[in-house]
C-alpha cells in the first residue's frame, strides 16, 4: 500500500500551482501529489505537466472536461487514489490558505488517535489571517448552524483541509454524494462520523489567498444551508427504516 496522497483541485491557478506541488513534494519523498483539473483556459494543466519530469512517479494530473465543483473534483481523485491504494488521502487548496506543512503534523494524527483530521480554523480560537470580518463571521456561522441541525461534533465543519484514512473514503457511498461545495466538506465529515469513524481536529492558520481569484460565490452558500438540513432529514429518515 502506498502511503499519503495530497489531492489539489485547480481552475485557473497558474499563479499558485507550481510553487505549492514543490513544497509539498519537497517535505517527505514519500508524498505523492494529484492535481485535478478542470480544464483551466489558464493552463494551469500545462504548468503541472511541466514539473512531472522533476518528480516522477510522485505527480500526477487528472484534467476533467469541465468545471463542476469543488465535490465532483475530490470525488474523481478519490476513486483514483483509492484504485491507487493509497493509505493516507488528503485535501489541500491551491492557494497556501492552507500550508504544506501542516500534512506532516496532521497524519500522525491518523497514525495515532484519528480516523479523519480536520485542519481548523477556529478548534483554538480564530486563526483567520487576512479575511475580512464578514467573510470570518459567515464561516463561524455556517459551523454553528452545522452543529445546531446535524450534533457534528466539530468546530470547523466547511474546513477543506482534511486527511482520510482509505477505509473512512471506502465505507462512504462515493456515489451517493450529493453536494459540490461548501455542503460537499460538511456532507464528507457528517457521513464519517455517523458511520463511527472518529474525527480530530489539528489548529492550523488559515491565510487568505495572496495569488488568483477565490472561487466562492452565492450558490455555494446557499447549498451548504440547504445541504445540512438534507443532511439531518435524511438521517432520520434512514434511521426510522
Amino acid at each position: 500500500m502506498k502511503n499519503t496522497l495530497i489531492v489539489i483541485p485547480t481552475y485557473n491557478e497558474a499563479d499558485n500551482i507550481e510553487a505549492i506541488i514543490c513544497e509539498t513534494l519537497l517535505i517527505n519523498e514519500d508524498y505523492h501529489v494529484l492535481v485535478v483539473d478542470d480544464s483551466s483556459p489558464d493552463g494551469t494543466g500545462n504548468l503541472v505537466a511541466n514539473l512531472f519530469e522533476q518528480f516522477p512517479n510522485r505527480l500526477f494530473l487528472e484534467t476533467r472536461p469541465k468545471k463542476e465543483g469543488l465535490g465532483r473534483a475530490y470525488l474523481h481523485a478519490f476513486r483514483w487514489a483509492l484504485a491507487a491504494d493509497y493509505k493516507f488521502i488528503f485535501e489541500m487548496d491551491a492557494d497556501f490558505s492552507h500550508n504544506p506543512q501542516d500534512v506532516p503534523k496532521m497524519e500522525l494524527h491518523l497514525l495515532a488517535d484519528a480516523d479523519v483530521v480536520i485542519g481548523s480554523r477556529y478548534v483554538d480560537g480564530i486563526n483567520v489571517v487576512n479575511w475580512p470580518l464578514g467573510r470570518i463571521l459567515l464561516s463561524l456561522a455556517a459551523s454553528y448552524y452545522v452543529k445546531f441541525f446535524t450534533s457534528l461534533p466539530v468546530k470547523d465543519a466547511t474546513a477543506g483541509f482534511v486527511g482520510y484514512k482509505a477505509e473512512v473514503l471506502r465505507a462512504i457511498d462515493l456515489d451517493a454524494v450529493k453536494f459540490v461545495g461548501y455542503a460537499f466538506q460538511i456532507e464528507l465529515k457528517y457521513k464519517a462520523w455517523k458511520k463511527g469513524f472518529k474525527l480530530k481536529e489539528y489548529s492550523i492558520i488559515f491565510l487568505n489567498r495572496a495569488k488568483g481569484q477565490s472561487k466562492m460565490n452565492g450558490s455555494i452558500i446557499w447549498e451548504a444551508i440547504y445541504g445540512v438540513v438534507f443532511l439531518r432529514i435524511q438521517s432520520l429518515f434512514k434511521r426510522k427504516q
